[in-house]
């Protein structure tokens, strides 16, 4: 039995990153994907691709764990990608992490990345976020044994008085982080008007620590492009309020989007427009931003790790090719622009 799960796992790796031996693998999403995993895993991959990465901190969580991005690619300007916003939906991180060493070793080493040329990094580069909310993908995978034991009590009642985890979406605090962004939040409909293992859109925008982390980074880098990786239900929000003149230009990039995963574009329920990433991406840049939700759909917990080789090959092309498309949106097109003017 050992020795055919061995062979399943090995088959499932080949697929997903040919370009690396099993041995020198170091993200490795057919495992629980965690907080220290991820820390553990962008200092190996820091060590070993050195110079082609570079790891930021750029925030703690509201219980003092550390929020970071990395960058690959010598672009001056850049996307974001980011993922684990929700506790339960740890799966995109483990996403963000395994595109981030795909491109890492396809970069090095020169080599296409899914048929587009790794070069195109020199001109716009990718900033991932692989984990915005490590309380909460703590507690949801571990349970609230690691807080403080006054806060615990209070956990267990904003969880319905459940010691079951497994549903839970918010942080640390009862919030839920997509619905902190500004843009939006006062007309959310609020499900609920207290802290809770979902929806609670908190007090006041920028509530959360986390999300003033991502506020204050993102306006830092100033991205051309932003993806939010959520779950579940396989469909791509890519309508958030959008200036309407600029509606047309993110249209055509939504609908390759979703011809390369087979996701269907779709729209935020009411109850949940304003509030997320994207409302706000969208409302402080006037540039695309798009949520896929990845994974059949699963109510009130993780996506199955079993999904992941087939969202794999779904993702896979999704940050290399929005790298061509911002440099033909943002770059290309003003240096024509400039040339035609003299």
């Amino acid at each position: 039995m050992k020795r055919w799960k061995a062979i399943v796992l090995l088959f499932i790796f080949v697929q997903i990153n040919p370009l690396i031996s099993q041995a020198e693998q170091i993200v490795n999403a057919q495992e629980w994907y965690t907080y220290d995993r991820m820390r553990e895993d962008l200092r190996l991959l820091k060590r070993k691709y050195k110079e082609e990465m570079q790891i930021k901190l750029i925030g703690k969580s509201e219980f003092g764990q550390n929020i970071w991005a990395a960058k690959i690619g010598e672009g001056k300007e850049s996307i974001i990608i980011l993922g684990g916003h929700h506790g339960r939906e740890w799966l995109t991180t483990s996403l963000v992490m395994t595109k981030m060493e795909y491109y890492l070793e396809a970069y090095k080493s020169g080599q296409d990345i899914f048929g587009y040329n790794s070069q195109l990094l020199d001109d716009v580069s990718i900033w991932f976020v692989p984990m915005v909310n490590p309380d909460g993908i703590r507690i949801q995978q571990e349970g609230i044994g690691f807080l403080p034991k006054h806060h615990q009590t209070r956990l267990i009642h904003m969880n319905e008085n459940s010691m079951d985890f497994d549903r839970w979406k918010a942080n640390g605090m009862g919030i839920d982080l997509n619905r902190q962004y500004p843009a939006g939040w006062e007309s959310i409909k609020e499900k609920t008007a207290v802290p809770s293992y979902q929806y609670y859109k908190g007090k006041y925008p920028l509530q959360a620590k986390e999300v003033r982390a991502v506020v204050h980074f993102t306006k830092e880098v100033d991205p051309l492009m932003a993806v939010t990786y959520h779950s579940s239900g396989r469909v791509l929000y890519w309508y958030f309020k959008n200036n309407q003149a600029l509606v047309k230009r993110d249209k055509k990039v939504a609908d390759h989007l979703s011809k390369l995963t087979g996701y269907e574009l779709d729209q935020p329920e009411e109850h949940a427009v304003g509030g997320g990433f994207s409302d706000w991406f969208v409302s402080e840049f006037n540039r695309p931003s798009f949520t896929p939700e990845i994974s059949y759909f699963v109510e009130d917990t993780n996506p199955p790790i079993s999904v992941f080789q087939e969202e794999w090959k779904r993702n896979k092309k999704v940050g290399i090719y929005l790298v061509g498309k911002a440099k033909n949106l943002f770059l290309d097109r003003n240096e024509s622009k400039m040339n035609e003017a003299e």
